[in-house]
């Protein structure tokens, strides 16, 4: 059963894929928080079809830590499920991600209509640049920007190295960080076919003041805050 609910959940995401250039469409015509939200209503419709179909819901923890006005998001990256989920979950976004996303037909397209902010990161200064002039902009525009700090996905359990460009960026514009953590690897597992079912646990941290502090400063203190979270919601093996 957990192989026929994977397989309908894909088929379904390449199904709702097909309306992405529709949405894209109007989304040029609408202001961009309008269109922020709607490709959220989007992914919202994603994480509710891996529910019905894989029986993976999810639990949040510390929505009261959301803050009313944009911060840059600091997320552990274990899944593709947070790619989808923290758009139903946290306000009006966009990412920074690797520019070569953007290269895959209408998924690619969409993310570029979305304002994500796309680094080449064979280019280390240049895409650190990119991420704090775009990211001021996007964050001034009223958007969070979200940032997985160990810069790809990470396996259960293991913890990767903590880049410190979504903290610089943070201290460049005086934005706070929002720190995330959740065990989704758990569930929707790279590399893995089959989905299983369970419910995944997202932890909100309070938001952690930038002005006056260094970049070190902040994504120390990101990395131990996740971390620390992610061994209490990690069953040991």
């Amino acid at each position: 059963m957990q192989f026929i609910g994977s397989l309908l959940f894909y088929i379904g995401i390449g199904v709702a894929t097909l309306f992405l250039p529709v949405l894209m469409l109007v989304g040029l015509l609408v202001p961009h928080m309008v269109r922020q939200r709607m490709l959220a209503r989007w992914s919202t419709g994603i994480i509710t079809m891996l529910r019905v179909l894989c029986r993976v819901d999810y639990q949040v923890t510390g929505t009261e830590n959301i803050p009313p006005d944009p911060v840059v998001i600091m997320s552990k990256h274990q899944s593709t499920w947070e790619t989808f989920a923290l758009q139903a979950i946290l306000p009006a976004q966009t990412w920074v991600l690797k520019r070569e996303l953007l290269l895959i037909p209408i998924f690619g397209w969409a993310l570029a209509v979305a304002q994500a902010i796309a680094i080449d990161r064979g280019s280390p200064k240049q895409a650190l640049n990119q991420v704090i002039n775009k990211g001021r902009d996007r964050l001034d525009k009223g958007l969070c920007v979200v940032v997985f700090p160990e810069g790809t996905r990470i396996p259960v359990g293991e913890a990767g190295k903590y880049n410190a460009g979504g903290a610089m960026l943070a201290t460049r514009t005086g934005y706070p960080v929002l720190p995330v953590a959740h065990n989704a690897g758990m569930y929707w597992t790279p590399g893995r076919f089959t989905i299983r079912p369970g419910t995944v646990r997202a932890i909100i941290g309070p938001a952690m003041p930038t002005t006056d502090r260094k970049a070190s400063e902040i994504i120390r203190e990101v990395e131990q805050w996740i971390e620390g979270e992610m061994r209490e919601i990690t069953p040991q093996v």
